[in-house]
Formats: structure tokens, sequence, C-alpha cells
């Protein structure tokens, strides 16, 4: 063992300050924290409540949402046992003890049971490929979070609707590639999608992302933003202004915006 910053680090495993100022252990052969967990975060509605994280990982988007008073109380669900954990001892590390209880558990085991009675909102960042997808990776929890091996899609949304009181929201981020069996999942399982945006790298790319927020027992009806683009162009001027100290990463005013507020709110008031 190692220590960083007084913060006891196990072989193969790195600290990280992130957003919020959360301190983030992560593991060197996993999944890292990234621009989709941060949306997915943030796209989550600004009221308290009781809350679920399928397919936690590390419990960055627990942590996020509960540093910021999106939740109330968020039960973590993580299939593996290293990363339920982690889930664990990030969340003590930052002291939000109190806010998150990470679950080892199979999201297609998931019940209300296991969280205590229904929750008001869910939200997950599911494996994106199936599980013969693409090409493998040598790294076993690499493979479970990347694939379908432990549940898809419509496993985590059976799940989301299981724990989901009636009118209660799920957001998720997806591939954009795979978006029709996202919403063929969610309204097999009584969850109407509701409010969607897309993300672009550029003005001039596909896009690589879909959020997608949809009520359980909702009506049919969608909301679409209008596209949600990360970089500028790199001869344009920046339209926000950046705090003294801080590098200009090239950002949106819209993309940039959502790090200030921590919230997607403002794309759909243009």
């Amino acid at each position: 063992m190692d220590k960083t910053n007084d913060v006891t680090l196990l072989p193969g495993e790195r600290l990280d300050i992130i957003n919020e100022d959360l301190s983030l252990i992560q593991k060197k052969n996993g999944l890292t924290f990234g621009t989709d967990a941060y949306l997915l975060s943030a796209f989550a509605p600004r009221r308290g409540g009781i809350a679920a994280d399928l397919g936690a990982g590390t419990g960055v988007a627990s942590l996020l949402c509960a540093v910021r008073g999106k939740s109330d109380k968020m039960y973590s669900v993580e299939v593996q046992p290293e990363f339920a954990e982690l889930c664990r001892r990030n969340a003590e590390l930052n002291g939000l003890s109190d806010k998150i209880t990470p679950i080892l558990k199979d999201v297609r085991e998931i019940y209300a049971k296991d969280t205590d009675g229904e929750v008001d909102f869910v939200i997950s960042n599911p494996p994106y490929m199936s599980a013969d997808g693409g090409k493998g990776n040598d790294s076993t929890v690499k493979n479970i979070a990347r694939r379908e091996i432990c549940g898809g899609i419509g496993d985590f949304c059976a799940a989301a609707s299981r724990i989901l009181r009636y009118g209660g929201d799920f957001y998720t981020v997806y591939r954009c590639d795979r978006l029709c069996d996202l919403i063929c999942a969610l309204r097999e399982n009584s969850l109407e999608p509701k409010v969607m945006v897309t993300v672009y790298p550029r003005k001039d790319s596909a896009p690589c992302l879909v959020l997608l927020k949809s009520k359980k027992g909702g009506r049919p009806g969608l909301t679409v933003s209008p596209p949600l683009i990360i970089y500028r162009d790199p001869e344009a001027p920046a339209r926000y202004t950046i705090p003294e100290g801080e590098k200009d990463l090239g950002y949106t005013a819209e993309f940039a915006k959502i790090y200030a507020d921590f919230s997607l709110d403002h794309l759909f008031e243009r």
C-alpha cells in the first residue's frame, strides 16, 4: 500500500480531485470518471429525495448528486465487489457515508425492498455495448462495465421500473446508435420518454451521447433540447467568462454553463 494526501491507496489505484472538489479513488485498470457520468449527474433533478444509481462503479455519479443536494439518500447498486467497496470508500473519504449506501447486487435482482421502499428517481450510466459487440478487453472489470455481461439495457430499465414510485423519473445516458434499443426497453417497462438531450463533440461531428429522462406511468410526449455541443470552433472567441486561474478548455457557452450550474435546465430556455 502507499499513501497519497493521507489517503490509503491499494495497488492499482489512483487518487483524483474532480468537480465539486471531490476526492475520487479510481482503479487504473477500470473505467475512469468522464463526461458521460458528469452530464448524467447534472441532468438529474435539482430537488432532494430518495434515489438509486444502477451500475454505480466508483460511485462518482452518486457522490456528485449527494454533494450538490440532488439526493438526500442514494442507493448505489454495483455488481462487482471491488467497485462496491470502492464506492463505500469514496463516500467515506468525502464525508458522504450518511447519504450514500452501496448495494452489492446484480441489477437483475434489485427490488424495492433492497432500497427500503420505492425511490423518487433513478440514475444510470449502463453498459453501452452488447456482450459480444466490438473488440473485447483484457480487463474483466472493464468488460463488465462496458458490455452487457451482467444485464442489458432491458434489465436496467426493468430494475428502474421496479424500484421507482409511480410518477418517478429515470435518468440515463447512452450511446446514440442504440437509442432505439433504449426507447423500446423503456416503454416495455412502463417508463415513458419525456426529455432528451443529444450531445455532440463539435457542431460538424456526429452525436456521441444521448441523455434521456423517462417517467414511470407517464403519458406520451417527448421534449427534445437543441443540440448540446461540447467544443466551440477553436477560432471563435469564448462567449462566457473564464474564472481567474482556470484554463480555457474550448467549451461552448452552453456546455460551460453546465459546469457552472450543475444543471441542463438552461438548454430548454432558449
